[in-house]
């Protein structure tokens, strides 16, 4: 019995590390099936709404009624050329738009939250509620852009980052609410909560490219694409350092492409998400899948990170050919915990050049200590072609429970030329190394002293 045990712990190793290899063709098929947003001819340029580009007047009324118009003809381009554009409140989409932010142009939104109603279908932190309107928003659109080599930017280092120490009651109520199955329609936060709105959301949207644009200065998460699925986001930059200021969340997201980012975040560049606790495993159905991440430059707090909120399921994640151009707290980081539940499974990562991080790579079922009685399931996680100069906290880091192992690990090409510390690995099976190098390589033993 034993003996049959053995041999099959030994097969199902040989065919996970034949396996785990970066399965290029499965990338490419989720990257043809993505589609490009289809606009219609009509093209309107907000200056001719009455829009003055001079940081000063409120040119809300213009791109409302810019949308309107697209609207009317079933959609088309909004122009917005050289100027600063301040709008008192959010911009709100309808399908079949792209909205042009031409080199010069910036939108500049106002850091007033009254702007910011009536309360809006939204998320928060993984529960959905209804809370302040995103900043630019989309629900149930498809068919939509936001294009241009100019600038958003969302004001969010002043009144919104006030929000932060005073978020803290409405937070709990929303997790209180996500354990307690409370209606959404009951969801209400709003005024007297401090939940910070998002800078970009498109809520159940498809069809959607974000392109070449510049973000700044965004009030909370930067671009968050949720429950919504055929996404290209390309060629864009930020700087965006306030509190939470993730680059891009795509969450219970499908048949995403993020390439060529440059990122400069005050917190995760790429945090993939799939909802909180409760509420997010009664959305098993619609886990964050097919995402491919490919020639992006990272700076910031961490640079790909899964979760911490995927109670849904992240699965069939694909990372290439990035590197940092600055400091990064953490280099590839999967974080779940015992609240969590749902699973990480079907993730590949491969040449990745990092320079200096605090850990490199980072596994953890256990995030913050906390929860019980729902642990994630890990498994089948590739990682390879790997260098990164200098951790100057950990190397390699794998944490799993006595009762609930990760499973299927692969490190294959791995150079970490320092690290404090090299390697903590718990409670996980079928952890696979080859050919890695943590600190100096080992060259030929030294002789036997003559002596």
């Amino acid at each position: 019995m034993k003996l049959k045990y053995l041999l099959f712990s030994f097969i199902s190793c040989i065919s996970f590390a034949q396996e785990n290899a970066f399965p290029s063709s499965k990338a490419d098929s989720i990257v043809h099936r993505i589609q490009l947003p289809v606009i219609p001819a009509y093209q309107i340029n907000i200056i001719k709404l009455g829009a003055k580009g001079d940081s000063i007047s409120n040119n809300k009324a213009a791109f409302d009624k810019a949308m309107a118009l697209c609207k009317k003809n079933n959609g088309g381009t909004i122009i917005v050329p050289k100027g600063i554009y301040k709008i008192n409140g959010p911009i709100h989409f309808v399908s079949n738009v792209n909205l042009i932010i031409e080199k010069g142009a910036k939108i500049k939104f106002s850091d007033n939250p009254k702007d910011y109603l009536p309360l809006v279908l939204t998320s928060w932190e993984g529960t959905m509620l209804y809370n302040y309107s995103p900043l630019i928003y989309a629900n149930e659109c498809s068919n939509i852009a936001i294009t241009g080599e100019g600038t958003i930017d969302g004001e969010g280092g002043k009144i919104w980052k006030s929000f932060k120490a005073k978020e803290n009651d409405g937070k709990m109520r929303s997790r209180e609410m996500n354990h307690n199955n409370t209606p959404l329609e009951e969801r209400k936060f709003g005024e007297g909560y401090f939940l910070r709105p998002h800078m970009i959301q498109f809520l159940n949207c498809k069809n959607i490219l974000v392109e070449n644009i510049r973000i700044e200065n965004s009030p909370f998460w930067c671009l968050h694409l949720l429950k919504s699925q055929s996404i290209t986001v390309r060629g864009i930059s930020y700087k965006s350092l306030n509190y939470n200021n993730d680059g891009i969340d795509p969450e219970y997201a499908k048949n995403v492409l993020i390439e060529n980012v440059n990122f400069n975040n005050g917190d995760d560049n790429i945090a993939i998400k799939a909802g909180r606790d409760h509420e997010g495993r009664a959305n098993a159905t619609t886990p964050s899948e097919n995402i491919v991440i490919r020639n992006c430059n990272f700076k910031g707090l961490h640079g790909v990170v899964i979760g911490s909120e995927m109670s849904a399921g992240v699965q069939n994640i694909f990372v290439e050919n990035c590197r940092t151009i600055g400091y990064l707290k953490r280099g590839i980081y999967l974080k779940t915990n015992a609240d969590r539940g749902g699973f990480i499974k079907n993730i590949f990562v491969r040449n990745i050049k990092l320079d200096e991080v605090e850990d490199c790579l980072y596994i953890t079922a256990n995030y913050h200590g906390e929860g019980k009685g729902y642990q994630s399931d890990i498994s089948n996680i590739s990682f390879s072609d790997i260098t990164c100069n200098k951790a100057s906290e950990w190397g390699i880091v794998i944490q799993g429970f006595a009762d609930k192992k990760i499973r299927n690990i692969s490190l294959n090409t791995i150079e970490i030329k320092e690290a404090k510390n090299p390697l903590s690995n718990e409670n996980a099976e079928n952890v696979l190394m080859t050919d890695v190098f943590i600190g100096r390589r080992a060259t030929v033993p030294s002789a036997v002293s003559k002596h």
